[in-house]
């Protein structure tokens, strides 16, 4: 290898074309993550109406039904699942064709699933305008629309 006094050229050239081997930087300059994020051009929260509630079951070794919903996205029409957070009382305060707000569920590698909840990358935050962290915690009314 071309580790001479004057293989700065070289060396640099070569660096530039290895990092396309880097999968995190090819979908960075490709904007991989950007084409296929359902809430578009990185938004951090998105509008969707209610389509149906279901459970989904944990991944092993854990056992149990995490509460979520399956909604549609006001802005582009795509259908996504978002979790109900909150001791499994908060998807009581989430009926069929509310207004929910969603945005990414968190967690240390970004916009992937967290924990045990198998393709769930969302979580509701908001009913029809109202906080659902509010609602479970009884501070706040569901407004009947």
């Amino acid at each position: 290898m071309a580790n001479g006094e004057n293989a700065g050229g070289k060396l640099l050239a070569q660096r530039k074309k290895f990092r396309w081997s880097k999968a995190k930087y090819k979908r960075r300059v490709l904007r991989l993550k950007e084409k296929s994020d359902p809430l578009e051009g990185g938004a951090p929260q998105a509008k969707g109406i209610v389509i149906e509630k279901i459970g989904i079951e944990a991944k092993q070794p854990n056992s149990a039904i995490r509460k979520c919903v399956k909604l549609q996205l006001i802005k582009n029409g795509r259908q996504i699942t978002a979790f109900a957070p909150g001791d499994g009382g908060a998807i009581n305060y989430i009926d069929e064709h509310d207004e929910v707000v969603v945005e990414g569920i968190g967690g240390r590698k970004g916009g992937r699933s967290k924990g045990d909840i198998p393709g769930v990358r969302y979580k509701v935050v908001k009913v029809n305008g109202i906080s659902l962290k509010e609602l479970v915690k009884g501070r706040k009314e569901k407004t009947v629309r």
